[in-house]
């Protein structure tokens, strides 16, 4: 098997205009296990990867012991 890698965070996911097919962000790293610093990847990801991560992740977290989903303020904008 090879190396695992922990995923941090992505950063700044972000589109030209609200009806993107396509959309750009930094994906910060970590190789597990390494005292190497983390790795900032700069990653494209498409509309339809996104929306299937959407529905295979509440799914995971639906399924999961103890997760509540947060209720949402219709007045406030989230981020993602």
């Amino acid at each position: 098997m090879g190396e695992t890698w922990e995923i941090l965070t992505l950063r700044g996911l972000s589109a030209t205009d609200e009806r993107a097919e396509e959309f750009t962000g930094t994906l910060v790293i970590h190789r597990e296990g390494s005292g190497e610093p983390v790795d900032s990847v700069a990653v494209r990801v498409k509309r339809s990867v996104i929306v299937e991560l959407h529905d295979t992740l509440g799914r995971l977290l639906i399924r999961s012991l103890g997760f509540r989903p947060q209720k949402r303020d219709p007045g406030k904008r989230g981020t993602a």
